[in-house]
């Protein structure tokens, strides 16, 4: 087990262990998905903005706010999936 302290803003860091086993860097995303007694983090590792350029567009588009749909909706499957979402 390992154990980390929550810093007075409510922040956390994840130990270099963790990061490197998971492939995690600065500014990846982190899905937190409570269940009963524990919170489970689920690295996002792709977000819209690697896919950027890949698709064709007829005007400028909202990547931040599609973005937070899409992390949202992957938060909501993962949910989902584990039988913890109710709509």
């Amino acid at each position: 087990m390992i154990l980390i302290k929550i810093g007075r803003r409510g922040q956390i860091t994840l130990p270099s262990l963790l990061r490197r086993q998971f492939g995690l860097q600065e500014g990846d995303n982190l899905a937190l998905i409570p269940q009963e007694d524990q919170v489970i983090l689920k690295p996002l590792h792709r977000t819209l903005l690697d896919l950027r350029g890949s698709v064709p567009v007829s005007g400028p588009q909202d990547l931040r706010a599609i973005r937070q749909q899409a992390i949202q909706e992957h938060v909501r499957q993962l949910a989902e999936d584990k039988g913890e979402y109710e709509p």
